[in-house]
């Protein structure tokens, strides 16, 4: 089994490394980290990753997995890493995203009537792509298979490996990583944090959100004017 996690600059590490620690312990399974060349690649954070193979050199994946964070908004513009990336899911068992890598497949066409999960202050940009947005930790429609912001990527990957392997195989990681989640708050959805901590946390975030919109929106006029010239 080959899964294939894509490394960007300005990803959000742990949406990547969650999931590569759960496919890593995956029986069987042989796990890249994919990008475009093999020099190392800062993340939003600072923390400097390596890639394993590049755009070049990588095998045919059986499972495709695009990360989120600021560095996604350029993705939705990069024409190398949309087509790599529909040229593996055409062979590809699974199709799949945490955060809002989601926006990253559906700008490439991947998500068209699927639903799919995405950050939650993100999530409502997924329909301007044709995609379904789900207001869930994790969502599987078919071969794709999307979660929620950051933290949410270990839930997508052991709800991954049970939909491929069988719940043991997901409760055997689980166990060995000892993901036993019991936060010292309960603020970590717009669900259940305080008004005013939402209010304020989405205002912070507000001029990547305008930018992420404004690549979103870019990505959309693409899709339709490609779809208008096949008419």
């Amino acid at each position: 089994m080959q899964i294939g996690l894509l490394l960007f600059p300005n990803l959000t590490q742990l949406d990547l490394a969650g999931p590569f620690e759960v496919f890593a312990r995956t029986p069987g399974a042989t796990v890249h980290v994919v990008w475009k060349t093999a020099d190392p690649v800062r993340t939003d954070r600072g923390l400097m990753l390596t890639p394993t193979t590049t755009f070049a050199t990588c095998p045919q994946l059986d499972v495709i997995c695009v990360p989120g964070g600021p560095g996604q908004i350029d993705l939705m513009d990069d024409d190398e890493t949309l087509d790599w990336l529909r040229r593996q899911a055409k062979g590809a068992r699974w199709i799949t995203s945490v955060c809002t890598g989601s926006l990253v497949l559906a700008a490439a066409g991947l998500l068209d009537g699927y639903k799919a999960a995405c950050h939650w202050a993100s999530r409502d940009q997924l329909a301007l792509l044709g995609a379904v947005p789900v207001d869930a930790r994790v969502v599987i429609d078919r071969n794709r298979v999307s979660g929620g912001g950051v933290t949410a990527g270990i839930d997508f990957a052991l709800s991954l490996v049970a939909a491929m392997l069988g719940e043991d195989a997901a409760k055997e990681i689980q166990l060995g990583i000892e993901y036993d989640p019991a936060p010292p708050f309960n603020a970590g959805s717009p669900h259940r944090a305080d008004a005013a901590l939402v209010a304020s946390t989405r205002g912070k975030m507000a001029p990547m959100l305008a930018r992420r919109r404004e690549a979103t929106d870019r990505a959309a006029a693409r899709r339709a004017s490609a779809a208008g010239g096949s008419d």
